[in-house]
């Protein structure tokens, strides 16, 4: 498909060519704020909002995209957020960003750069999705960061106040060089702590990554990395787990830890798999300001093989688990060889409240039978161990 009637798209022709205007106060001020931003990635949203202004448009949004693949963001506003996130997964092979990244162009775009007013008019992303919306006018820039992602500055108004003018994208011009520079830096200091967190776990014997948006792998130490591809598989989008059981679980951990009433932690148990000894993994999410647009850690997974013994304390057992003192001390007697009616009379605690406690105990240990928990806790495959 021919993108343009003409040889150069518009915003090359009007506002590239030329030197930019002087900088007002405004954009002096804005400058110092980026690089502030680059440092600390809490300050991104504030950039952003402060960038929208200086367009003169309500949103704005930065983009972190491997080819055309939406991988993760930051917006002016929480609100903005579910937008965002619905236009990626119904237009995931987005006109606007593929045509942007082809131009490899090293300023900003309106639309009408990157597509025809026929296609405007006809294409869903616009009728249906963004006009109806207040949007659809968007001017952009894409800068390329040494990881191989993209990272693409885009401010947003509605289609009806038509393209953003050359003296705007002159403006936002002069500080492309600014933003490209902060994301350089703030990727690779971000990459700095990611290495630095999974360096100091190793130290400690512990095998550890640091997941991003969606449980992609953003670092694994050498003792995580040992445990692939037997015990864990390090796929494109996400680390999986090789056990079916464990990979839901921690499929369902990754989701749900973006919610803010999640939990704090998740175990997931992995059950023996011949000589080698079950594994809990634990999933512990970076919340607010700890974590970068540009590598967006979302979470850091530590592994911790079970050595095998015959009665774990309950200490232990709710160290391993997240469970509560009172699943812990049940957990305990149970792995003890305690049936749940002899166990209740030992917690004074009476039968039906035993077997309740049982049930939140296998929800968080990922098991539905007695000796199921009985075998993962003594260190053996999660079907082995007591009878019922």
């Amino acid at each position: 498909m021919t993108i343009h009637s003409h040889p150069f798209p518009s915003a090359i022709r009007s506002a590239s060519i030329e030197p930019a205007a002087a900088l007002s106060a405004e954009g002096a001020a804005l400058i110092d704020r980026i690089y502030e931003a680059a440092a600390l990635p809490e300050l991104w949203r504030e950039v952003l909002v402060e960038l929208a202004r200086f367009a003169g448009a309500p949103q704005a949004v930065m983009i972190v995209s491997t080819g055309t693949h939406f991988r993760d963001f930051v917006t002016t506003s929480p609100e903005f957020d579910p937008l965002v996130i619905d236009h990626f997964e119904r237009f995931p092979d987005n006109v606007r960003i593929g045509r942007l990244l082809a131009l490899r162009h090293p300023g900003f775009l309106n639309d009408l750069d990157v597509v025809t007013e026929e296609e405007i008019a006809t294409l869903p992303l616009y009728q249906d999705f963004l006009i109806p919306r207040g949007y659809g006018a968007g001017t952009a820039t894409a800068v390329l960061v040494p990881s191989g992602d993209s990272v693409i500055v885009h401010c947003e108004r509605a289609r009806a106040e038509g393209d953003f003018g050359p003296q705007i994208l002159s403006a936002l011009n002069s500080l492309r060089p600014h933003l490209a520079r902060a994301a350089l830096l703030s990727a690779r200091l971000e990459m700095e702590r990611v290495s630095t967190t999974t360096r100091t776990l190793e130290a400690l014997g512990l095998p550890a990554a640091v997941l991003g948006s969606g449980g992609r792998v953003i670092d694994a130490n050498p003792s995580l990395v040992a445990m692939m591809p037997h015990t864990l598989s390090d796929q494109p989008l996400r680390l999986a787990a090789v056990d079916p059981a464990a990979d839901r679980l921690l499929r369902e951990a990754v989701a749900q830890s973006a919610s803010p009433q999640a939990m704090p932690v998740r175990s997931i148990p992995i059950a023996a798999s011949g000589e080698r000894p079950p594994v809990i993994l634990h999933l512990v999410p970076i919340r607010g300001a700890a974590h970068d647009v540009f590598v967006r850690a979302r979470f850091v997974l530590i592994a911790t093989p079970v050595v095998a013994q015959d009665v774990p304390s309950a200490d232990v057992v709710q160290g391993l688990f997240d469970l509560t003192p009172a699943e812990a001390r049940l957990a305990a007697l149970i792995a003890a060889g305690d049936a749940p009616a002899p166990a209740a009379a030992k917690l004074g605690i009476t039968p039906s409240t035993a077997r309740s406690v049982l049930r939140r105990i296998f929800q968080k240990t990922g098991v539905s039978r007695q000796a199921e928990l009985v075998g993962l806790l003594a260190g053996r495959g999660a079907g082995s161990g007591l009878r019922e």
